[in-house]
């Protein structure tokens, strides 16, 4: 068994444009003569390696303690793209997720500098798949992200932006991503791990 932490460091994480970035702060310090250490920190929801909650674009939909576990925990397929991701490519992936595992097919992560056109988002839609996960800080065009937000997100498809897929090859391996239980959020950090069970 040979586990992938594809979660980026928290204080040095990529920020979308606009978000605050990640602070900690040092309340004790046994170096200052304390006799413990404390750190509180603060950080945007959707920082660094996190998940989109539908309420993220949709005003009535399911925040992140609202989702099911489900969503997060479970076989899934990683399939590598560079580039925009089209209807075509969306369908030839999801084909070769189910040709390998169909618990699989449900949870999708696409490896490389890739962009998720609407077309492919409402490929996905469509497909009942429970997760779609990213390289990128966001799903979609970085300039434009709310109609692949809407599609996805609208079919009730928990989005995780942000991992990290350098040391992964394409295919099947149990993912966890649990978010933090944040009540009445739209997103959550989460540390997202992948797990190779024929290593």
């Amino acid at each position: 068994m040979k586990i992938y932490d594809i979660s980026q460091e928290v204080f040095s994480c990529e920020v979308y444009p606009g978000d605050p970035v990640p602070e900690k702060t040092a309340l004790k310090s046994m170096q200052e003569g304390e006799i413990y250490n404390l750190t509180a920190f603060s950080m945007c929801a959707h920082n660094g390696t996190h998940i989109d909650a539908p309420f993220h674009f949709i005003k009535d939909g399911k925040t992140v303690d609202e989702i099911c576990l489900e969503a997060f925990a479970g076989m899934a397929y990683v399939a590598e793209h560079h580039g925009i991701v089209t209807g075509d490519n969306a369908l030839r992936i999801l084909e070769k997720a189910k040709k390998h595992d169909p618990e699989a097919a449900k949870r999708i992560l696409i490896k490389g500098d890739a962009e998720v056109s609407l077309e492919a988002a409402k490929v996905f839609a469509s497909s009942n798949i429970l997760l779609l996960g990213n390289e990128s800080q966001t799903i979609g065009p970085q300039n434009a992200p709310m109609a692949v937000h809407l599609a996805l997100l609208g079919a009730n498809i928990i989005l995780l932006e942000g991992v990290r897929l350098a040391e992964v090859s394409e295919g099947i391996y149990f993912l966890n991503a649990a978010p933090l239980n944040l009540a009445g959020a739209d997103g959550s950090p989460c540390r997202a791990i992948l797990i190779d069970t024929d290593i």
